[in-house]
Order: C-alpha cells, then sequence, then structure tokens
C-alpha cells in the first residue's frame, strides 16, 4: 500500500493549511452556553478565503475553471478543516461537486463553475427521515409529465439555511434511488429549525409536490450509494482532523502541568493513555486513506469499496470518542471550562461520531458485506 501523495494532492493540503491557520475555533459563542445555534450561517468570510484559495473548485473539472482532482485531495483538505472546526459546508459542498461530475448530466455541469467560485453553495441531506433508515426512502419520486415531483422529509441537513440548493436522495415508485437538486426557494419546500450537538444551525427540509425538472435529477444507478461513500469518507478525515488537533492540545498541556514536581505527561499512566490514543490516531489514517483510494481508483478487492469505508467509520467514530475523552480526562476540571477550546472539540467529534451512522450501524453493515462475499 503506498500512501505517497501527488504534488497536486500536497498542493492543495498546504493550501488549506495556510488558508485555516488563522481560524479560531472558538470564533463563535460556545454550544454549551447558548441555548439555539451558535451562530445563524456559517463562515462567509472563511468561505470567500477558500474560494479565492481555489480550494472550493479542487473536484471541479479543469474545463469549468477546477483543478480536477478527487475524494483523495478532499480528504487532505478536511483534514486541515477538521483540526479548527472550520464553520462551512466544505465537506457537501465538494461532495455535490464531485458527484455531480461523475453523475450529472448537461443540466447540472452548467452549475459547476459557480459553485468552484463559492458563488452557489449546495448542501447535502443525507441522514433521511430520522436518520437510522436509509436516507432515499425520506423522500418519494415520480414523474409529472416533464417534470419530477417530491414528497417526504429529511432531517439534520446540515447548513441548509444558508445554501442556495440541497442535493438529495429519493426513491422512485419501482424502488430505484435518485438524487434531485432542489432549490432553497423552491415552491413546497420548508425549513424547520433544528441544531446539531456541536452547537450548528441545521434544519429538517420538507417537501410538498416540489417540481423538479429533469436536468435537475441524476438517476444513474448507484449514484447516491457512492455518494455517501464519498460523504462518509469525509466524515471520517474531519475526525482524523479533530482528532490530531486534541492529541496535541493535550501533550502541551500534560508537558506543561505539572504534579508532585513533575510534569503529568512524565507519569507512566499519562503516558499509557496518550500512547493507546496515538494508536487510534494511526489506525484512523490508515483506514480513511484505504477507503478514500478505493472510492477514487474505483480499484477491485476481494470485498467492495463499502466495507474499506464502513471500516474507516468504524475507526474514526471509536477512535476520535476516546481520543476526546481521554484529552478531557488528562485535562482534569480544565477541560470543562468553556474558556478552553477543548469542551468545543469534544461537541463536534460526538457531532461526527454519530453522522452517517455510529460505529455499531457500520460493523453491521460489514458484518453483511463480509456475509455476502465471504474470504478464502
Amino acid at each position: 500500500m503506498d500512501f505517497t501523495f501527488t504534488e497536486e494532492q500536497q498542493a492543495a493540503a498546504e493550501a488549506a493549511r495556510a488558508v485555516l491557520s488563522g481560524v479560531a475555533p472558538d470564533a463563535v459563542p460556545s454550544p454549551a452556553l447558548v441555548p439555539g445555534a451558535v451562530a445563524e450561517d456559517f463562515d462567509r468570510e472563511l468561505w470567500r478565503r477558500l474560494a479565492d484559495a481555489d480550494l472550493l473548485s479542487l473536484l471541479v473539472p479543469p474545463v469549468y475553471g477546477g483543478a480536477g482532482l478527487g475524494p483523495l485531495a478532499l480528504c487532505l483538505v478536511l483534514r486541515e478543516a477538521g483540526k479548527v472546526l472550520a464553520r462551512v459546508p466544505l465537506l457537501e459542498h465538494s461532495a455535490a461537486a464531485i458527484g455531480l461530475r461523475t453523475f450529472g448530466g448537461a443540466g447540472t455541469d452548467r452549475l459547476l463553475g459557480a459553485m468552484g467560485r463559492g458563488e452557489l453553495v449546495v448542501t447535502v441531506a443525507a441522514h433521511g427521515r430520522t436518520g437510522h433508515d436509509p436516507a432515499e426512502l425520506a423522500v418519494a419520486a415520480r414523474r409529472d409529465g416533464g417534470h419530477w415531483v417530491l414528497d417526504g422529509v429529511h432531517t439534520a441537513v446540515p447548513w441548509a439555511h444558508g445554501a442556495d440548493r440541497v442535493l438529495l436522495p429519493a426513491h422512485t415508485g419501482d424502488g430505484r434511488a435518485v438524487l434531485a437538486l432542489v432549490s432553497r426557494h423552491a415552491l413546497g419546500l420548508g425549513l424547520a429549525g433544528q441544531v446539531s450537538t456541536n452547537g450548528e444551525r441545521y434544519a429538517e427540509v420538507s417537501l410538498d409536490s416540489v417540481r423538479v425538472e429533469d436536468a435537475g435529477m441524476i438517476t444513474a444507478p448507484g449514484a447516491w450509494e457512492w455518494l455517501r461513500g464519498v460523504l462518509v469518507t469525509g466524515t471520517c478525515a474531519l475526525a482524523l482532523g479533530l482528532g490530531e488537533a486534541v492529541c496535541l492540545m493535550t501533550a502541551e498541556y500534560t508537558g506543561k502541568r505539572e504534579q508532585f514536581g513533575h510534569p503529568l505527561a512524565t507519569f507512566q499512566a499519562v503516558a499509557m493513555q496518550t500512547a493507546d490514543r496515538y494508536i487510534d490516531l494511526q489506525a484512523m489514517e490508515a483506514t480513511l486513506w484505504q477507503a478514500a483510494w478505493r472510492i477514487e481508483s474505483d480499484a477491485e478487492a476481494a470485498l467492495p469499496a463499502a466495507a474499506d469505508i464502513a471500516v474507516a467509520k468504524i475507526w474514526a467514530a471509536e477512535g476520535v470518542r476516546r481520543i476526546v475523552q481521554t484529552g478531557q480526562h488528562l485535562h482534569g476540571g480544565f477541560g470543562a471550562d468553556t474558556d478552553y477550546r477543548l469542551h468545543r472539540y469534544h461537541a463536534w467529534a460526538k457531532q461526527l461520531e454519530l453522522s452517517l451512522g455510529p460505529a455499531p450501524a457500520h460493523e453491521e453493515a460489514l458484518g453483511e458485506l463480509l456475509a455476502a462475499h465471504p474470504l478464502d
């Protein structure tokens, strides 16, 4: 397995690191101190800087002004975003862009240039009605003349109030999964405010006979499953970046904090706990790149790419939880201080752990894949 990244991929990571270096994770009120959302909108100034650095066009084809890169480059950028709790729809917007690039037609291709420039913001509805059932079952799609008509509800749609379009899965009468690109201002579409675990403003998106033209529909087989894989893998990248930031924060604290005249980091019990968390980070990283590589390369293996994605999500969900819990423990009461950043990382970690399915859900999916594809 070769984890060497291309020059273009490394350049994307470096550019993201430069843009995100000035982001303050505590620039908005603490989710522990406000009754509602920490802010009404995402960080528009950061969004503009990401666009100016061509980081929103990484996955857009060169013909539309982009770099034409793939999920590996996206995960490298998301890893940097996770370190600073970047409050932008970078994952959803970029996943939508590569989904439209890969499966869309002429009707959606024309939007890619505006998406790459950050002028058109697209989010993705991926949780369905409850967050537990297959997301495509939450919305019914039927043909009516030259249009499609959508009815249903998607919950916990991130950044929906600030997005221009929502890319959402639906199902047809014969059970096929399709994707619909819907304007936030479409007649019959409603947004009900929700607040996520990390204090961000999410929305329940309801669709009551919302009409979508053929140009706004993606009916290619496997499009939604592939897009969901990109979203899950991107979530793992955010979790990896967050975990790295918490481990660094914990190392700095235990290296300076003294008990009995010695730094906490010199105590064997502390060293053993931090070593375990380092192992978590290594496993999270290895499984992340394996999953992203499988998606980007479409390489054949004994198990489908969904298995690698499930393994990455299991490690990311459990690993990031253990990392923030250990970080809180080793910080003592200081870790719960709302004037200190660590509690924000804890809230974001819980959001990422549960997003698109906690570890047990992916363990079940992995078990089904193993049963369907027995290994010799």
